[in-house]
């Protein structure tokens, strides 16, 4: 079975962490909520989220590691540099890693989206430009970079695909979560 860890600092974006999880959770995939640095994490809109661990080198065992934005939450990633070290070590070990809204600047700083394509918030991309000037800025709602093991995602209200997206890249059929959780009748309503 996959195994994901969704990595929750100070300042992260609640609904796009806990949709990760959430999601993930329903569809039987082990996720686990792993804090920067500590069990307990202050989320961006007062919100106390609880994790499961604080974060440790098992996030080398993760088949996927995802990051939520927020913009305090996404700069305490970038500048984590243990975190840093973990993640390079899990890219050149050809793990997938997914980040989403703020939270590609952590994985820009880390050279993850050097000539890879990506997606963020906008206007963070001209953030990432100045740290990743080879990084391939995108602007659809989730972005697969299969070379560079990398996805992507804009922000609180793509949340949803994103997570299904993680599903997807890990050989899981998303229609019946899709379908249940009322996304297909969204799409439809175009």
């Amino acid at each position: 079975m996959a195994k994901v860890a969704v990595v929750f600092a100070p300042g992260c974006e609640e609904v796009e962490g806990l949709t990760i999880v959430d999601v993930l959770r329903r569809m039987g995939i082990e996720t686990t909520m792993v804090g920067l640095e500590d069990l307990y994490v202050p989320g961006a809109h007062g919100i106390e989220l609880t994790c499961d661990e604080v974060m440790s080198d098992r996030l080398l065992d993760y088949d996927v590691v995802a990051f939520p934005g927020g913009r305090g939450g996404a700069q305490k990633l970038r500048d984590n540099d243990r975190l840093m070290k973990l993640m390079q070590k899990r890219n050149a070990e050809n793990k997938w890693d997914a980040a989403m809204c703020a939270a590609p600047i952590a994985l820009a700083r880390y050279g993850l989206l050097d000539n890879h394509n990506y997606t963020c918030f906008p206007g963070i991309n001209e953030e990432i430009a100045k740290v990743a000037p080879t990084a391939n800025f995108e602007e659809d709602i989730t972005v697969v970079d299969n070379d560079g093991k990398i996805i992507t995602s804009r922000g609180p209200a793509t949340a949803l695909a994103f997570a299904y997206q993680i599903a997807e890249v890990l050989g899981y059929n998303t229609d019946k979560i899709k379908h249940e959780m009322l996304y297909d009748y969204l799409m439809d309503q175009k």
